[in-house]
């Protein structure tokens, strides 16, 4: 059952907001769109043979949060200790291809969609690209959407980046 043309809209605009939020460095509001129980995961993908499933580990994760977790890396972002990212990564988000679906709960949806992501560090001329789709549950709560669960299934077997800390 397709969802309304208002709903989508009100999903199109979350995903760009919150892919300004994360670009821009603003984490803590970017924090304020997920729902208290946020489950966030980029599973490992895996290389099978035509028609082996799956195609990602249930076992292997490269990040695995919670809004506790979730909460600890952007409070470390804050400090002199996250050196991974100091100078911070320049990102941008580029999200495409949603699709809509009503979800699991009355109050929920099921959003997929595609995502490439930019980023660049420092004076270099150099830049990473990933890109992989996302199967996202947003919730009605606090008066709009909140994302409530994050699946990144990254196109990549091997990522080809220096480290995993930005977010997705």
């Amino acid at each position: 059952m397709p969802v309304s043309e208002q709903v989508r809209e009100e999903v199109l605009e979350f995903l760009y907001r919150e892919a300004e939020a994360v670009d821009a460095g603003r984490f803590e509001e970017w924090l304020d769109l997920m729902t208290d129980d946020v489950q966030y995961r980029m599973p490992v993908r895996l290389t099978r043979e035509r028609g082996e499933a799956p195609d990602r580990s249930d076992q292997m994760q490269f990040f695995w949060d919670d809004r506790q977790t979730l909460e600890l890396r952007v409070r470390r972002l804050r400090t002199d200790f996250a050196w991974a990212e100091d100078p911070p990564s320049r990102t941008r988000h580029f999200v495409s291809n949603v699709r809509i679906a009503p979800g699991p709960q009355a109050d929920e949806l099921n959003v997929r969609s595609y995502v490439l992501i930019y980023r660049n560090r420092g004076d270099v001329a150099g830049y990473e690209l990933i890109s992989g789709e996302r199967h996202d549950v947003l919730r009605k709560a606090r008066g709009g959407w909140r994302l409530a669960r994050r699946e990144f299934i990254v196109d990549q077997a091997m990522l080809g980046v220096m480290n995993l800390g930005i977010f997705v």
